[in-house]
C-alpha cells in the first residue's frame, strides 16, 4: 500500500556562468499538481523541485534544488523513504564542463564543452526495489514507441507520454492530450484534459498498480 510518495518537477539550471545557464521550458506544473492531488488523499508527500513561479503546496515537505546533480542528491536521499515516485522533472540533459566564476564578455568567437547530466530516471528504475516507479516521455515523433522503449530502458512501471507539435505547446497548454502506458501493456489515451485532473488521474493509476 502507497503511503508515502516522492514527486520530482520542474526545470533543472546548468550554469556556464554567474548570469547565464542551461535550462528548458518547464513550469513544473504537471509535478506540484501531483503532489498536491497526493497530499489530499492522506499521502505523505516530499516534492523536489528545480527553480519554478510557483507556491510550494501546503503540507507537503519541499526540497528546492537548482541543477542536474542537486536534484539527483535530493531523489537519492528521499527513495528509501518512498512507496511510489513520479518523476515529473524536466531534467536538463547537459551541462557546461566548465563553469565561469565571472560574467563571459562578449568579443570573439566562444563555445560551450557539453558532458552529460547524470540519468536521474533510470538510476530510480535500477534502485526502486517494489517502489512504483512513474515516469512521462515528451516526443516530437512516434510518441507510443519512444514512451515504451523509455520505460523499458528506465525500468518503469508507468510512463506518461505527449507529444510536442506546433498546435499543441505543452509547457503553455492549460489542456493536454497524453497516453498512459504501464509495464503490462495497458494502454489509456486521454484527450484534452487539464493538468489538474491529469494529475489526479495518474495518481489513481499509480496507487492502484500492484508490482508482480
Amino acid at each position: 500500500m502507497i503511503k508515502r510518495i516522492l514527486v520530482t518537477a520542474g526545470p533543472t539550471r546548468e550554469k556556464i556562468d554567474p548570469v547565464r545557464y542551461i535550462s528548458n521550458y518547464s513550469t513544473g506544473i504537471f509535478g506540484y499538481e501531483i503532489a498536491s492531488a497526493a497530499k489530499s488523499r492522506g499521502l505523505s508527500v516530499v516534492l523536489v523541485s528545480g527553480p519554478t513561479l510557483l507556491p510550494a503546496p501546503k503540507g507537503v515537505k519541499f526540497v528546492s534544488v537548482e541543477s542536474a546533480d542537486e536534484m539527483r542528491k535530493a531523489v537519492l536521499r528521499f527513495l528509501a523513504w518512498s512507496d511510489c515516485v513520479v518523476m515529473t522533472a524536466a531534467v536538463a540533459d547537459w551541462r557546461p564542463k566548465r563553469s565561469a566564476g565571472r560574467k563571459i564578455k562578449k568579443g570573439g568567437t566562444r563555445s560551450i564543452e557539453l558532458v552529460e547530466n547524470p540519468d536521474i530516471l533510470a538510476e530510480v528504475g535500477r534502485l526502486k526495489r517494489n517502489r512504483v516507479a512513474v515516469g512521462f516521455a515528451l516526443e516530437t515523433e512516434n510518441l507510443e514507441k519512444n514512451a515504451l522503449k523509455k520505460m523499458k530502458d528506465k525500468n518503469l512501471d508507468i510512463i506518461i507520454a505527449n507529444r510536442l507539435t506546433k498546435k499543441r505547446n505543452v509547457f503553455g497548454d492549460k489542456t493536454l492530450d497524453v497516453v498512459t502506458i504501464d509495464r503490462f501493456g495497458n494502454r489509456t489515451r486521454i484527450f484534452n484534459k487539464s493538468k489538474s485532473k491529469l494529475a489526479k488521474i495518474i495518481l489513481d493509476k499509480a496507487l492502484k498498480f500492484r508490482i508482480h
